[in-house]
């Protein structure tokens, strides 16, 4: 009843009743809060579950990938394509390592990339000659690839 005689004679005149219709107001939503507080804790609650999960998945260690040559440099195609597997469940940069070497066996560059994989998925890195090195391509007598790809990150 105080908020019905407050509302309606808050709507008549000055600031007393519109006080004393803000405070039955402040006394309704105390009620209601306490009736919500109960929510609020079960909430918090369920969130530590799930966010537990991804920091024990991300506590593994990686294992290194795996590097396979596809092409080496030559004058029609003067990159060197080398696909990058990750072995593992979570997406990670893996670094790979190539030579170039000439009919000598000589090496002319040693390539070094950081290759991005998405996770039980292979990924390509191409590099170009004229990026990386001398740009003699007509020199380039094989290509070799580390097998092991490091994982970084």
């Amino acid at each position: 009843m105080l908020i019905l005689t407050g509302f309606s004679s808050g709507c008549g005149h000055g600031s007393r009743s519109d006080a004393s219709s803000s405070r039955s107001d402040a006394q309704a939503p105390r009620t209601s809060a306490g009736g919500s507080s109960g929510d609020t804790r079960s909430q918090p609650t369920d969130s530590p579950t799930p966010t537990a999960s991804p920091s024990s998945e991300t506590a593994k260690p990686l294992k290194d990938g795996t590097a396979v040559l596809i092409s080496c440099a030559s004058l029609d195609d003067p990159y060197a394509t080398v696909e990058v597997r990750n072995p593992n469940d979570r997406d990670a940069v893996f670094t790979m390592k190539m030579t170039f070497k000439d009919a000598h066996g000589f090496t002319m560059i040693t390539h070094t990339a950081q290759v991005p994989v998405p996770a039980k998925d292979t990924a390509t890195d191409r590099a170009a000659i004229a990026g990386i090195g001398t740009g003699r391509v007509d020199q380039i007598a094989s290509c070799e690839v580390n097998p092991r790809a490091t994982a970084d990150w």
